[in-house]
């Protein structure tokens, strides 16, 4: 091959390798932080498509939690799981909504309203549609009478926690959050489990759907374009006006 028929495969390369390297961090975010976890995801799904007692292990991860049951683990569970539900996430999640279109964060209210009705949307389509009915392998202390996948309460913890952390990510508070999430989120899908009314895979596919839908609506919205470090100065213009790509869109 001559020069010449050389020179549009190696412009290509160059292109290429500048495209990589511009991007290569949200590359690696939409495969670690959604195509894996909607890989797990739909396989847990297909499982329990198939067959709704699900995985050997589910019934041996709860028998062994009820194991350790107590009368003071009792009461601590049955406390605990509400502020995992949506009493006890939705008055902060309002609260947070409110305070951010009082200080025109106007970006970062969008994605975390699309986040927390999406998730909730997304938790009634697929309960609807699997029909898996809750584990009766002992009488709870709180009993649910919707359907078990994907767990409801694993979804709003893990969606609150994770939106909060995407919204204020490269600040203070984002490392804050994350602490307190990986205490949280687990002790919450714990208490599922100790209360029986939930199987391990209803947890984890919560998990893993929730943490897909808050990174994925992050990399349209894209919240993380300003940041919440600065709260007390003058808010960002991408805040509250669009894109140049997002008016080119709205224009067409």
């Amino acid at each position: 091959m001559s020069n010449s028929d050389w020179q549009y495969p190696q412009a290509f390369l160059q292109f290429l390798q500048q495209i990589l390297i511009a991007h290569w961090r949200a590359l690696l975010l939409l495969l670690v932080g959604v195509c894996f976890p909607l890989l797990i995801f739909e396989q847990l799904a297909v499982v329990v498509w198939h067959n709704e007692s699900g995985f050997s292990w589910d019934e041996s991860i709860l028998i062994a939690i009820h194991a350790t049951a107590q009368p003071q683990l009792d009461q601590f569970a049955a406390t605990l799981t509400k502020f995992g539900g949506f009493r006890g996430v939705f008055p902060i999640a309002t609260l947070t909504l409110l305070a951010l279109l009082y200080l025109r964060r106007w970006r970062s209210l969008t994605y975390l309203l699309t986040t927390f009705l999406g998730s909730i949307l997304i938790n009634r389509i697929v309960k609807e549609l699997l029909h898996r009915v809750r584990p009766h392998f002992w009488d709870s202390l709180a009993p649910e009478l919707d359907f078990a996948f994907p767990s409801g309460h694993a979804m709003s913890s893990m969606t609150f926690i994770a939106a909060l952390v995407i919204v204020t990510w490269g600040t203070r508070w984002s490392w804050v959050l994350l602490a307190f999430g990986s205490i949280f989120v687990p002790a919450i899908g714990w208490t599922r489990l100790y209360l029986g009314v939930h199987f391990p895979s209803d947890v984890l596919a919560g998990w893993m759907v929730s943490l897909a839908w808050a990174i994925g609506v992050s990399l349209v919205i894209k919240p993380h374009l300003t940041g919440l470090s600065d709260l007390d100065q003058k808010v960002p213009p991408e805040e509250t006006a669009l894109l140049p790509e997002e008016v080119h869109t709205v224009s067409e």
